[in-house]
This record gives C-alpha cells, sequence and structure tokens, in this order.
C-alpha cells in the first residue's frame, strides 16, 4: 500500500519521475501513431497548454462567479454553431469529450419524450450497429433500450429499408453518423432525418468525429454529404474539439436547434440543504483549463489554419487509401469519406499484421468482428502523420510478407478453443478463474499484457459480445489496484 510521503519532493525529482512513467506511452507526435491523439503543431501545443493552465483553478460550476468561462463558452458554442450551418437560434454547452456530448444528448431526447410523449413507457434509440459505444453506454445509464440498426455491407451506411421496419411508437430517437468511427462513413443523414420528423422523433447526428473536419473538406472542394443543421429534421449535433479543431483533451460541445430542446439537459435541484444546484452538463466542478484551451486553439488557428490542416489531412488520407488498395492481399472495406480507414486481409491475419507494425514502430488499431461485419485494421488519419505515408506504406508491405510467411494454423487453431469451451457460457459464468483460464490461452499470466497481442485480440475475436465485456471488465477491474510499497 502507498502512503503519501512523509516529505515533500522536489520539482525536479517528481517531473523526472514522471518522465519515467511515460516511458512506456506511444510517441505520438513523431507521425507514427494513427489513433487516439490529434496533433496540430508544436505551435499550437504551446498556445493551448497556455491558455490551459492560464484557467486552470477556476472552476466552471457556477458562471455568475467566473463570467470569463461562460464568456468563453457561448463564443465556442456560437463558432460551433456557425460552423455546423446552425442559426442564430441554436444553443449549446461545452462538454468533457464526445461520450458526455452523447449521454447529455440521449438524456435530453428522453426527457423531451417524457415531456411531450407520456404514452412511451418503453423509450427505445433507433442506432445503427456502427454507432460508437458512448450510445450503449448511454442507454445503459439512462434506461433507454437500443434497436440496432444494420448497415449495408458494402457501404457500411445504415440501411433505410431496415429503419422504416424497426421504427416503432416506442422509438424517441434516432442516431446517424457522420462519420462512423470504425469505416469512415456518413449515414444517409438526410433520410434518417425526414423519417424522424414524420413521425416526430428526435434526430441527433455523431458527428463528434468529422463534424470539425467535413465542412473544411467541403470547402477545399471535396464531396460531403450533408448532415448539419441544415439538414430539416436535424435535432441536436454532438462534435469534439479535442479532435479534428486539435484542442487539449477533454473538450466537446452538444448543440441544439433552439433552447426549447436544451433545457431538456439542464439538472437542478433544491432538495438538500446547501445552495441550489443547477448542471448543464454531467459534471458539477470542472476547470475552466480546457475551455480556456479550446477557445485560445480556436482563435489561434482560424478558419486559415484549419483548411491548411485539412488540406494535409486529405492528402494524406488519399495517399494511404491508395497505398493499402494497392498492397497485394489489402482490401478496403469502405471507401472513406473523411480521415478514417478501415481495410481487411485477404490471406493473412490482421492481428499478426498488427503487432508487425507496432514491431516496426507503428500503431495501427485492431478493431475486432461483430455479428458478420469482419474484423479490421482501422486508421485514424491527422496532419501529424503527413510526410510519412511512404514509410508506412512500405511498413505495411512488408509486415503483410512476413505474416504471410509465418505459420497459420495456430491462431485459427486458438479460436476454436475459445469458441468451443467458452463460446455458449452465459456471461455470469465468467468468473475470476474463468477468467484466468481464458487469458492463459491467449499466453497472459500475471500482471499486465505481453508485447504481443495477436493471441489477446484472438481471444476476444472468438468471443460472443457479452462474454467480451464480462471478460474485459473483470480484466479491467484488476488493473486498477493499489501499488505495492
Amino acid at each position: 500500500m502507498m502512503r503519501i510521503p512523509e516529505k515533500g519532493a522536489s520539482e525536479e525529482e517528481l517531473f523526472a519521475a514522471m518522465q519515467d512513467f511515460r516511458s512506456g506511452d506511444l510517441p505520438w507526435r513523431d507521425g507514427r501513431v494513427f489513433g487516439y491523439t490529434f496533433d496540430g503543431g508544436q505551435e499550437v501545443e504551446k498556445v493551448a497548454k497556455r491558455a490551459f493552465t492560464e484557467f486552470l483553478s477556476e472552476n466552471a460550476l457556477d458562471p455568475t462567479v467566473f463570467p470569463s468561462l461562460l464568456r468563453f463558452e457561448n463564443e465556442i458554442v456560437s463558432m460551433a454553431a456557425h460552423h455546423l450551418q446552425g442559426d442564430a437560434d441554436v444553443v449549446g454547452n461545452f462538454s468533457s469529450g464526445g461520450t458526455e456530448s452523447i449521454i447529455l444528448a440521449v438524456k435530453s431526447a428522453r426527457d423531451h419524450a417524457r415531456a411531450t410523449r407520456p404514452e412511451v413507457k418503453h423509450p427505445k434509440m433507433l442506432l445503427p450497429v456502427t454507432a460508437h459505444a458512448a450510445f450503449h453506454k448511454a442507454a445503459h445509464y439512462l434506461g433507454v433500450e437500443v434497436l440496432p440498426l444494420p448497415v449495408d455491407k458494402q457501404t457500411f451506411k445504415a440501411d433505410m429499408k431496415a429503419a422504416a421496419e424497426l421504427l416503432d411508437d416506442d422509438v424517441i430517437l434516432i442516431v446517424g453518423s457522420s462519420p462512423s468511427y470504425a469505416h469512415g462513413v456518413v449515414d444517409p443523414i438526410v433520410e434518417l432525418a425526414a423519417m424522424a420528423k414524420a413521425r416526430g422523433v428526435w434526430m441527433h447526428v455523431d458527428a463528434c468525429i468529422g463534424g470539425f473536419l467535413l465542412p473544411y473538406f467541403r470547402k477545399l472542394g471535396h464531396e460531403v454529404p450533408d448532415f448539419d443543421f441544415s439538414v430539416d429534421g436535424v435535432s441536436s449535433i454532438s462534435m469534439d474539439l479535442h479532435k479534428y479543431a486539435y484542442c487539449p483533451k477533454g473538450a466537446s460541445v452538444v448543440l441544439y436547434r433552439n433552447g426549447d430542446l436544451r433545457k431538456h439537459q439542464l439538472f437542478a435541484t433544491s432538495r438538500w440543504t446547501g445552495y441550489t444546484i443547477v448542471n448543464t452538463t454531467i459534471q458539477s466542478s470542472k476547470s475552466g483549463g480546457p475551455l480556456a484551451a479550446a477557445w485560445s486553439v480556436l482563435r489561434f488557428l482560424g478558419e486559415d489554419g484549419y483548411l491548411d490542416l485539412a488540406r494535409r489531412v486529405k492528402q494524406t488520407t488519399d495517399a494511404l487509401t491508395a497505398g493499402v488498395e494497392a498492397i497485394d492481399g489489402l482490401r478496403l472495406l469502405a471507401q472513406p469519406e473523411m480521415s478514417l480507414i478501415s481495410f481487411v486481409a485477404d490471406d493473412v491475419n490482421l492481428f499478426q499484421l498488427a503487432d508487425l507494425m507496432r514491431a516496426r514502430g507503428w500503431y495501427v488499431q485492431p478493431q475486432l468482428s461483430f455479428e458478420d461485419y469482419p474484423a479490421n485494421i482501422h486508421l485514424s488519419v491527422d496532419p501529424g502523420n503527413h510526410g510519412f505515408e511512404k514509410p508506412f506504406l512500405a511498413a505495411l508491405a512488408d509486415a503483410v510478407s512476413e505474416a504471410r510467411a509465418k505459420p497459420k494454423a495456430d491462431l485459427p487453431m486458438l479460436a476454436e478453443q475459445v469458441r468451443t469451451f467458452f463460446g455458449s457460457m452465459p456471461p455470469e459464468a465468467v468468473t475470476e478463474d474463468v477468467m484466468a483460464k481464458m487469458l492463459g490461452l491467449a499466453g497472459i499470466s500475471g500482471e499486465g499484457l505481453p508485447g504481443d497481442m495477436a493471441e489477446v485480440n484472438t481471444v476476444l475475436d472468438a468471443l460472443p459480445p457479452a462474454i467480451r465485456e464480462r471478460l474485459l471488465t473483470l480484466f479491467v477491474n484488476d488493473l486498477f489496484v493499489q501499488p505495492g510499497d
């Protein structure tokens, strides 16, 4: 058990320890990471850090105490509304990230339905299977049932025929992605919104990853499907600023067509002995740092700066898309409409391929299969990847050749063992002992993960989703424990 030290450490000791802690982190500034981080460059990072620390200690809980933070938030929301072709009626709030923005939008849709459709006792949301996992978290937290909406197997866009068949009187919310994270394609937002309007249903567009960048692609002359407040029937939009607006984590906005819709987001209570609480978001106390940093980055880069970054992202995406297609044995799952690429392999193991790329110093993201949608490798492209296209594609081609030469029997045999032993097991039967056996099959024993993840991903990919969830819950629960002395 670790205790607070008797004597404080020096500043030098603290920062030396922190540098040591990050020795195993991904080196995201060197252009070789395709996920999790979005690099706007050193000057942007410098401005963001200065603004963040300037307002680190201010508390955005009460806008009457720190009106500077209220001004930051209102100006950020106004810029976001204009960016998404909203009018003066559009309102919104700053949140800690896409997940919070999504939870707030689902809460607003649920509470709006409670007020306007009290006959609905079992609210549902019509959710494409490609929609972000945060919607499942929102459904879990808020008591809204998910109606999974299939997507077209060629385009990976929401299937409108299936949507019409699934839409029933208990649906309070229809969701579309712009674009979906996994495959980088935009759902048919115009058609979904028209369906929602005709049935008096809330329509939310999840533009967390694409809402900021796609308008710049359009300004550069590229075709972008309509998805924003210019689309009749769209009720709300979530858009992250800590992705392609290059603001520090966590920075997101959730926008509503008007205040009458947004009022369902707010929470207020006087039912205690303290001060009356009125919250716009899930958090109460929150640092003003992310607000100040987001405002500063938006103002620092401006339209010209963002257009230049968008141009670099588009050039890199196009080069990587063409390069992946040119490698024998690799195939794009969908033609990306933004900067998110997913591909499969015909004759090599994808999980081995991801490990081989990491051994070569490149991080790519394996995505597991779901129902009859295949496992794939995902790339999130950002400006930091610009200029690294040729070495990445050379490394990828070399890794494919090495993977092709590897023995093919072991991983399929492991997958079959997992399906045989655990595939029909109810989730509640996965105990700590069972988890240990599953991880043992993947070559994991003791603490931490192995350097190569192919066996781990093979085990997870072979399990039904409910068992995956149970296994990962138990595993992650064991990661966050007290360190020893």
